[in-house]
Formats: structure tokens, sequence, C-alpha cells
């Protein structure tokens, strides 16, 4: 009888030990590294920081901060999410890291990513309580906003162009879908 033996789980303390500045997330006691993403990757994430940063900057609602940047959730998962939108009442998680739940996390998928964004992050982020969740697509030039309903996420909008991305939480944004893609 041939005997397999179970990889033990990853903790936070084994996760720490990675160095400064490494691309991994540790999900499901599991360190999952990533390679330094794409200039259309960036790109986008860079044109969505700053269209929300100013948002929210002029209406002093929060903070915006962008990858790489961890976040501790409290089922033990630390994930970076590409774009995380911490609301002003909720300030007090934003210290060396992210220590809790964001009101929002937005990740822009690549081919690499589908399944971790579309399934695995999306179930981890909704039992976490993270409030919304935006899915951007660079390929197809989409966002698709998700609105925690319970503990489950149920469609807020699927924004293309010409339009503009709204969100649940964030009152009063219009974001053009073709700044975030330009």
């Amino acid at each position: 009888m041939v005997q397999t033996r179970a990889r033990p789980k990853k903790t936070v303390e084994d996760y720490m030990k990675l160095p400064e500045g490494t691309r991994a997330e540790l999900i499901e006691g599991e360190i999952l590294m990533s390679p330094s993403p794409k200039f259309i990757h960036q790109r986008t994430v860079s044109n969505l920081h700053v269209g929300l940063r100013q948002f929210v900057d002029a209406r002093r609602l929060g903070v915006v901060v962008d990858a790489p940047m961890d976040v501790h959730l409290p089922g033990g998962e630390i994930v970076q999410p590409d774009v995380i939108f911490v609301a002003s009442e909720h300030r007090a998680i934003v210290q060396d890291w992210i220590r809790g739940v964001p009101d929002l996390v937005i990740e822009v998928i690549s081919p690499e990513s589908i399944e971790r964004d579309r399934i695995v992050k999306r179930e981890i982020y909704a039992r976490s309580g993270v409030r919304e969740y935006w899915i951007v697509d660079s390929a197809e030039r989409t966002v698709e906003v998700l609105r925690l309903s319970g503990s489950n996420y149920e469609p807020f909008g699927y924004f293309r162009e010409p339009g503009s991305v709204t969100s649940s939480i964030l009152v009063g944004l219009a974001l053009p879908v073709h700044s975030i893609f330009e």
C-alpha cells in the first residue's frame, strides 16, 4: 500500500518569512506566487487607482491603495488585490499592512489569474465581508461590479465603453470605462 503524505498547510508565520516585495498570497493554506504583471495590467491598475483616488480624496471618503499591499483577512488568508479602498470609518485597519476587511477590492484579471480571481478570491472576499468587489477584464475592456448581499455577491453592474462605472458604496462615482483602459 502506497501512502501519500499531504503537504502541511502554510501559515501566516510561513508567509511572513518571505522576502519583502515577494508577489505572493496565502490562500487556503497555500502560498501562491505570481510573476510581475504585464504592462497592460499595470497600466489598468494605475488608471483605476488614479480615478478612484481623485474621487475618494476630493470627498475625504477614505484611502485608496494599489498593489502590492498585503491584506490580512480575518480567516487567515493574505491577499494582494490590485486596488483597495478602505472607508474613513474603517481607517484603523490600515496599519503596516491592511489588517482587516477593506470596503472595496479590485482585481484586474489576466489569463493566469482568471480562476483565482473569478472563483477562489470571490468566495474569500464574500466570506470575509468585503462589501464590493470589482473584476476588471483588460482584454474585454469590461468592469463587473459585485455587491455583497448576505454572504454572497450579487451583480451591481456590468460596464463597458462608452459607459461609466458606478458603485454601490462610492455614491456619485461615474468613472468612464475608457479612462480605465487608455
